[in-house]
């Protein structure tokens, strides 16, 4: 399963109607890199760190930062349903484990821990994801034309 493939179907899980679901962020809201933030009609965010393989997983342990931020209130890992024996044993005892069958079918399989010393985003936060977000459906719409110019071509 490609990592696209679980972006779309995390988003329809934390649906985009309810909750501010944004990928890749990478800087600006001083964060360490996150797969895709979901931020709650309350204010509070969640990491979503996406893994397509064993070898994903176990290098993840790496990372200095170990998914902790008081800007997060909960930590989930999402992996294809395939992952999800090795996926328990290799992610933080504190995260929450999401597998995925197909691009809609979405199983919580543990529960994340809350992380209670996480703060709401402020309002400068929140501006600052919204343009991150602004800037990702631009960025998207420049490469869905180009494809759709070379197929006519």
């Amino acid at each position: 399963m490609h990592t696209g493939e679980i972006e779309l179907a995390i988003a329809r899980y934390f649906n985009p109607r309810l909750n501010v679901i944004v990928p890749n962020i990478s800087w600006g809201l001083d964060l360490h890199e996150i797969d895709l933030l979901v931020l709650n009609p309350s204010n509070y965010a969640y990491e979503i760190e996406i893994k397509t393989s064993l070898s994903d997983l176990k290098a993840d342990k790496n990372k200095k930062h170990g998914h902790f931020s008081n800007k997060i209130r909960r930590l989930y890992f999402a992996v294809p349903v395939e992952l999800q024996k090795e996926a328990i044993e290799h992610i933080p005892e504190r995260a929450g484990l999401l597998t995925i069958k197909t691009n809609t079918q979405v199983t919580l399989v543990k529960s994340p821990l809350l992380n209670i010393k996480a703060r709401k985003f402020n309002d400068k936060e929140i501006k600052k994801l919204y343009e991150l977000s602004n800037m990702r459906l631009w960025n998207l719409k420049e490469i869905i034309y180009k494809l759709q110019k070379r197929e006519r071509n």
